[in-house]
């Protein structure tokens, strides 16, 4: 699918993985429209072909109301990349207690049914728009983890969120191949994102070690280029690809 000029949507745009592929998209002649929360969104600068939103993935209203902005001009609405996500850590059964469950309830909201909500409303837009030659209507990516299939100690909660995505991922492109859209999610091991820099090197080589090959992080722009391979590569449908390195996680 040629992505120049058409219109793009990213969660979780401002930083991190969701970032650097928005500008990636941008590059390569989508107007992308960024979707995070108001703070990222204050403290980010778009890169050209950029616009942030301040837009709450779990509040469907101003999912819809952001998607039909995205929509509402000449060129057609063709890529969601869902990247926006939480990823806090609590044991079932802990030093202080059992596992919070308005956390559980929090991160499900915002990894799993944030994803749904954007991918449906988005989903809906594109089905509105023309076929490209090809049929092709859009290309929707979520982005699940390698916890979704091997959780560690303390990610119940993250575990089961990005389960669901994987999960999730086969009947989306099923029930959106009539309207010729296609669905892949990304599995990512662990990635040099914000968040992981805010843990002491000794812990991030540790990590790293574990690596098999190559024994490191994976970069934001390999994310980002898998995307766009995936954008590229019509029969890719309905599929997860792990960006991880070989690594299988171990209980810790």
């Amino acid at each position: 699918m040629d992505l120049a000029r058409t219109v793009a949507i990213v969660t979780g745009a401002a930083s991190g993985l969701g970032a650097a592929t928005a500008a990636a998209l941008a590059a390569r002649g989508a107007t992308v429209h960024g979707f995070d929360l108001g703070p990222a969104v204050a403290a980010a600068e778009a890169p050209p072909g950029v616009r942030y939103v301040e837009v709450d993935v779990t509040d469907a209203a101003a999912v819809r109301a952001a998607v039909a902005d995205a929509a509402a001009g000449d060129d057609p609405l063709r890529t969601v990349v869902n990247c926006a996500g939480i990823a806090p850590s609590q044991r079932i059964l802990g030093k202080r207690g059992s596992h919070d469950l308005d956390l559980y309830a929090t991160v499900v909201r915002v990894n799993l049914i944030g994803t749904f909500t954007v991918l449906t409303l988005a989903a809906e837009a594109i089905a509105r728009t023309a076929p490209d030659r090809h049929g092709q209507r859009g290309v929707i990516v979520n982005t699940a983890s390698v916890a979704g299939y091997e959780g560690q100690i303390g990610q119940a909660a993250y575990a089961s969120s990005k389960g669901g995505v994987l999960a999730l991922t086969l009947p989306a492109a099923r029930d959106l191949a009539p309207h010729g859209i296609r669905v892949m999610t990304v599995a990512p091991g662990i990635m040099q994102t914000p968040m992981m820099e805010t843990v002491s090197q000794e812990y991030r080589d540790g990590l790293a070690a574990g690596v098999p090959f190559p024994s490191r992080f994976g970069t934001t722009g390999e994310y980002a280029d898998l995307v766009l391979a995936i954008i590229g590569n019509d029969y890719l449908n309905g599929e997860v690809i792990r960006l991880d390195g070989a690594l299988r996680m171990a209980p810790r």
